[in-house]
């Protein structure tokens, strides 16, 4: 595989057999998503579950309450979806997890898989809109993106294609009408909107201008209604309208709700169910868009993962909090709420809750930057061993919810500190676009901020500090071991990018899209801006030891920019490891996230002379 440092697993992390099976069970425990189902066949549902210990699909009939798992491959699959008669399941089958496929269907009852759409081309998945006799379907390559549309089961015709970044977001209930989303104003992470007809002819166009992204989430569920509910940011933070197509007139749902919302609509298109999120935690609501009455759905404390509504106004939706497993419930539509569906086996313990930080920053455009802080079960007073585990995304943020990931680490006796940098979602866009021009040295002021309030406090010091984190999270650990190296004891970097000119020559095209976007153009163009940006500027200031861990086959964060970083490393004396893997951008095989945890706590634990 390789001539660097191997990386040292231990075959257990504990010597107590029930703390080493309580750590294990969190993550073998079964679960499941939320259930998908076919639009006419409500009775048919599809879901993701670990059961077989790689997350695969499954295949649920209501009815009669059968469960049958509908795909099993090596890597393990993880987008599906029904046909709207419920007949049949579409399917995502990439290479070894590179996200680089095509689709594949077959029967609902049992059935040997074929290809979906024969005549297009694979690519990365960028849309798929299914209706009784219209199928629209996107991919991206590196050519750019590609939209067809199949009618009345002929031959797929090219909808729409573009070189710059975009894809199918919707699809009208009538089968009359295509959203695209698009960036041909350059600017992928800031999309206008596209309606067309099957036919190509353009129906409407919608665009807010630079910095002010729209997305489509989904046309009114009622046959010949052109409303389209939309995301949009033109007061600084997520919210909603509702466009009408055809008419090209659209109203803006004003609520009194302080953070950043989505939605979706109820099955006679007359209310909308709003997931508001506002400091880590969600809360669900009904809004009646004729008298604009609010009401709030009764969840606990916590965050919902996603949510839907059912053809009889109940409400599905999984939720979980820090302390609490994830469950699937439904709440009915006259309030009574209970468990839809449980998995098989034990289900897997709790751990400890989250507790809010707020510290005060000196610069804009919010006034504080928000973590959750965990402690590990018995912790005393005295500054403990501490882990600050940096979220992907960048566009994404930790949340109150239940991680596996995070109970292994108090588990082990690391206290558990989560960022949200600026970058992340959920506190406005200022706040998430701050970092445009000035990518990773950004977010790693406001992780230096926590790092300073975490060592006042007395939580934790320098020399017990791991800065840990994947794909971005694991970019940003490589930056701060090389820009802070006097704040950090070790660095766990899982799918870095850590040479950014070579992944961004050999990262999927979307990507690259998104980078011109976040940096302001090309590394050809701006060179200085990405040199700043990329960790192996600053090897020769990394003084701690670091795990790097990578996968054969990551269209996201490509391995060779990776071993660009370890063969620099290997030129100087300090100590890394390196785990390498047979996936893509993570594993969606159990036992490999078994492995992998347990590799990067044990590292940690050395690192801070816990082992």
């Amino acid at each position: 595989m390789s001539t660097y440092p191997e990386a040292k697993t231990p075959s257990a992390l504990f010597d107590d057999p029930e703390r080493e099976a309580r750590w294990r069970t969190r993550f073998t425990a079964p679960r499941v998503s939320l259930p998908d189902w076919a639009r006419d066949a409500p009775q048919r549902s599809l879901y993701v579950s670990n059961f077989s210990g790689t997350w695969e699909i499954y295949a649920w009939d209501r009815d009669s309450d059968e469960h049958r798992q509908v795909t099993d491959r090596p890597q393990g699959t993880f987008h599906g979806t029904l046909s709207v008669d419920g007949g049949q399941i579409w399917w995502f089958d990439d290479t070894d997890g590179d996200e680089f496929g095509t689709w594949k269907v077959q029967p609902f009852e049992a059935g040997d898989p074929e290809p979906a759409v024969p005549g297009t081309h694979p690519g990365y998945p960028a849309g798929l809109e299914l209706g009784s006799s219209v199928t629209g379907l996107g991919m991206s390559t590196d050519d750019g993106v590609t939209v067809w549309v199949v009618r009345d089961g002929g031959s797929p015709e090219v909808l729409y294609e573009h070189e710059q970044d975009g894809g199918l977001s919707a699809m009208s209930w009538d089968e009359t009408m295509l959203v695209i989303s698009h960036s041909e104003h350059g600017d992928s992470r800031h999309p206008a909107l596209r309606v067309l007809r099957t036919d190509g002819s353009e129906v409407a166009e919608k665009w807010d201008g630079p910095g002010k992204s729209l997305d489509a989430l989904e046309f009114a569920p009622v046959t010949g209604d052109p409303r389209l509910l939309v995301l949009h940011e033109r007061r600084g933070k997520e919210e909603l309208l509702i466009w009408d197509v055809v008419t090209d007139t659209e109203t803006e749902i004003e609520l009194d709700l302080p953070g950043e919302v989505s939605a979706d609509w109820y099955p006679d298109g007359k209310a909308l169910l709003i997931a508001h999120t506002q400091h880590a935690r969600t809360t669900m609501h009904r809004y009646d868009l004729d008298s604009c009455e609010l009401t709030e759905l009764a969840t606990p404390p916590g965050t919902v993962a996603g949510a839907s509504v059912r053809p009889d106004h109940a409400v599905e939706y999984v939720w979980s909090s820090a302390a609490t497993p994830s469950l699937v419930r439904t709440v009915s539509s006259t309030g009574d709420d209970r468990v839809l569906l449980t998995p098989p086996g034990e289900r897997p313990p709790g751990t400890a809750p989250v507790t809010d930080v707020f510290v005060e920053v000196p610069h804009g455009p919010n006034d504080a930057v928000h973590a959750l802080v965990a402690r590990p079960e018995g912790a005393g007073d005295g500054p403990i061993p501490t882990v600050f585990s940096l979220h992907g995304g960048p566009h994404a943020a930790d949340e109150d919810r239940f991680s596996a990931y995070r109970a292994a680490w108090l588990d082990a006796g690391f206290a558990v500190v989560e960022i949200n940098y600026r970058g992340s979602t959920g506190y406005g866009s200022a706040w998430r676009d701050a970092i445009e021009g000035r990518p990773g040295t950004t977010e790693l002021e406001d992780v230096a901020l926590v790092h300073d309030w975490a060592i006042k406090s007395g939580l934790t010091t320098p020399a017990l500090s791991v800065v840990a984190g994947a794909s971005w999270g694991g970019y940003l650990t490589l930056l701060a071991l090389g820009t802070q190296p006097e704040r950090w004891a070790g660095g766990v970097a899982g799918v870095p990018v850590a040479d950014y000119v070579s992944a961004f020559a050999d990262e999927m095209e979307p990507l690259r899209a998104y980078d011109r976007a976040l940096f302001g153009g090309s590394p050809e163009e701006i060179p200085e801006v990405y040199e700043t940006a990329s960790p192996i500027t600053y090897i020769d200031q990394v003084r701690a030891p670091v795990l790097v861990l990578a996968g054969d086959n990551d269209p996201r964060c490509p391995i060779q920019q990776i071993l660009n970083y370890l063969d620099r490393l290997g030129e100087r004396e300090i100590p890394f490891e390196f785990y390498r893997y047979d996936a893509g951008h993570g594993s969606l095989v159990v036992a490999e996230t078994l492995r992998q945890v347990a590799t990067e706590i044990y590292f940690a634990q050395r690192a801070v002379g816990l082992a």
